[in-house]
């Protein structure tokens, strides 16, 4: 195995941490809601996704790195300072943009799971990973969460909130 593969899958590991502590975050942000539902299920998904990059990475013999994980974690919360339009709550903006970096997160775990089953051939040095599956269940996770990005897309664009 190459260092740059190596390299690749402890950066691919720390991302996932990032996309799973977002959804967590939105999942709590929203739960009791049809939206909060949704995130329940794809938040379960993307940890299973990051458990399923662990394993692949323990079958190659690549340690994470720790820091690169400490530091994932840290700018995910870190990024929750960003504005809003709103100073000390959550607001509409801040579910979209939180949707929209999940839609972001799951089409780049889609290259994630080619770029491994087939450019780093993977699919025939770790059999135990079924890389059409996890294609298929990212597709699932995009499916499930496009129809509310689009709508609070829509209303938040076209709501006239005007920011001084």
């Amino acid at each position: 195995m190459t260092e740059f593969l190596r390299i690749y899958l402890r950066d691919q590991f720390a991302l996932g941490i990032t996309w799973r502590e977002l959804a967590r975050r939105a999942r709590g942000s929203n739960r009791g809601t049809e939206l909060g539902d949704a995130l329940t299920e794809v938040a379960q998904a993307i940890a299973e996704d990051v458990r399923t990059v662990e394993l692949i990475m323990r079958a190659l013999d690549v340690r994470p790195n720790r820091a690169k994980a400490a530091a994932a974690f840290a700018g995910e919360r870190l990024g929750r300072l960003k504005r809003n339009g709103r100073l000390w709550s959550y607001s509409p903006l801040s579910r979209f943009l939180e949707l929209e970096a999940l839609a972001m997160g799951i089409e780049g775990k889609k290259i994630l799971w080619t770029t491994l089953g087939d450019l780093a051939g993977l699919r025939a040095r770790v059999p135990s990973i079924d890389f059409d599956d996890l294609m298929a269940r990212a597709d699932h996770q995009r499916d499930k969460l496009e129809p509310f990005r689009r709508q609070i897309g829509i209303d938040i664009m076209n709501s006239g909130h005007q920011e001084n």
